[in-house]
């Protein structure tokens, strides 16, 4: 039997939970069959098994955090088929293929002599050790019990046989020893027992008060009630309260663990915005011009079986503008103390997800065509909605975009990526009244207007080199045709 040890998918990463087992015990598997779907701390993660073999047990639940190195799953070789039955006439010793006196163990005893030493070589290797273990049962509930070994004639005076007594039939196996109070198996529903982790309340402590035994939703927030602390998770009753000890305690409130995905973003974020000191700029601009060349492309034959978005047009001209001020596309390294500058744009897109937000990035996103870099957006918000994203995937990000527009949203002032050292959000496009000057008169026109705001290291990105970068991309996604002198 082989254990599956929970390894390291990521970069340094210490803990997984378990979601979902993709396996039973008892199935079969072969080598690289998903077993299991994790959440580290960037994405979700499947596992194939890196081992052949019928499931003998899953060593984690769902729902549980566990340490890289922890053996997660035990898979060994299918269980051998079972032998045919013999229909044996205790009556007839003779039938039975022994002589009388002749008790089944001393027979297999007797054949791990010369026969069985005959026909080893005609036996594979798993035959004889199921054989072996079958003989080792046989003796073990065999008067006597099991022997490894001949036993050696002792000195003493035999022992006069006593008459066996017939044992009286138990339904089932006595403990040897009593067992405490977290060995018991307490009957509830899996929502109960949620609900009791998520309070930390010990089930086997409660005084059941359901048919047969089982601990109910009631007697769990009764024991967090009379604890003080209050329930921390929500019933179906919107309204109801409870009354304790400690006064009337509400029951709105749900307490979520922090973990995953949540929990990375969150020490990352924290890190940044207390590590790099951040300038955030607006600039607000007409973007009519991009809309418009958005709605030719779609018409386009090469761009019709990808998605093209004011996001596409954005993220080439990022491209473009980089060119002029690669200071963007560097970081500040503390530990060395110098300044990275990269030569390639690995280039972020963050995206929400149900389990928290991840910032997936292209690679080499500056050498590629403007159909290819319609490809990979589309590819890379579709894993990452779904949950898929790969730690490797978010690794070695260099600039990243934020596109709070999709929520309505006109701007922000996102936080700097570690490792990178400037982001640009995205707000909103609305159609706004805009002040156009035409042969030097002024007139309002409704416009499709936009806002971005650039965060940047002020470290080593001064306000000079901020401004420039970001009235480059302004100035592309007002007049696309600009493109062509960067």
């Amino acid at each position: 039997m082989s254990e599956f040890l929970l390894p390291d998918v990521g970069e340094g990463l210490i803990e997984a939970e378990i979601v979902t087992w993709k396996v039973k015990v008892g199935d079969v598997v072969a080598i690289n069959d998903i077993v299991v779907e994790i959440e580290t701390a960037k994405s979700l993660v499947e596992l194939p098994s890196p081992f052949e073999g019928e499931v003998t047990a899953l060593m984690v639940a769902e729902g549980d955090t566990v340490s890289v190195g922890t053996p997660i799953i035990a898979i060994g070789a299918p269980a051998p088929a079972a032998p045919a039955e013999m229909e044996i006439d205790l009556s007839n010793p003779a039938a039975s293929g022994r002589v009388e006196g002749e008790s089944l163990v001393g027979r297999n005893k007797a054949e791990r002599g010369p026969q069985r030493r005959a026909r080893k070589g005609s036996v594979s290797p798993s035959s004889e050790a199921a054989a072996n273990t079958q003989m080792q049962l046989q003796g073990a509930f065999a008067p006597g019990g099991a022997q490894s070994q001949d036993v050696a004639p002792a000195d003493e005076p035999a022992v006069p046989a006593v008459p066996a007594v017939e044992p009286e039939p138990v339904s089932e196996f006595v403990p040897a020893r009593a067992l405490s109070t977290g060995e018991v198996r307490v009957l509830a529903k899996p929502p109960v027992r949620k609900l009791a982790k998520d309070l930390g309340i010990d089930l086997a402590r409660l005084r059941a008060t359901g048919p047969g035994g089982t601990v109910t939703r009631a007697d769990v927030e009764g024991a967090a009630s009379s604890n003080g602390n209050g329930p921390s998770v929500a019933t179906g009753s919107s309204s109801a309260a409870r009354t304790s000890r400690g006064g009337t305690t509400s029951l709105h409130e749900t307490r979520e663990p922090i973990k995953g995905v949540r929990k990375m973003m969150a020490s990352a974020m924290v890190g940044s915005a207390f590590s790099a000191p951040h300038v955030t700029e607006w600039v607000t601009l007409d973007v009519t011009r991009t809309m418009e060349l958005v709605e030719r492309l779609k018409a386009r034959r090469e761009l019709r079986e990808v998605k093209v978005s004011p996001l596409l047009v954005l993220a080439r001209a990022v491209m473009l503008a980089m060119r002029r001020t690669p200071e963007i596309n560097s970081f500040w390294d503390e530990p060395a103390q110098e300044v990275v500058l990269k030569h390639y744009v690995n280039l972020g897109i963050a995206a929400a997800t149900p389990r928290g937000l991840v910032v997936p990035n292209i690679k080499d996103a500056q050498d590629l065509t403007l159909l290819e870099l319609a490809g990979e957006l589309a590819q890379l918000t579709a894993t990452a909605r779904e949950g898929r994203t790969q730690p490797a995937e978010m690794s070695g990000g260099t600039f990243t975009i934020t596109n709070v527009g999709v929520f309505g949203v006109d701007a922000g002032t996102p936080i700097i990526n570690p490792g990178e050292s400037a982001i640009l959000c995205f707000g909103a496009i609305k159609k706004q009244p805009w002040v156009v000057t035409t042969d030097g008169v002024d007139e309002i026109v409704v416009r499709q207007v936009t806002t971005l705001a650039l965060s940047f290291d002020h470290r080593h990105i001064d306000g000079e080199k901020g401004s420039r970068f970001l009235s480059d991309v302004a100035g592309i996604l007002e007049d696309p045709a600009s493109a062509l002198l960067f």
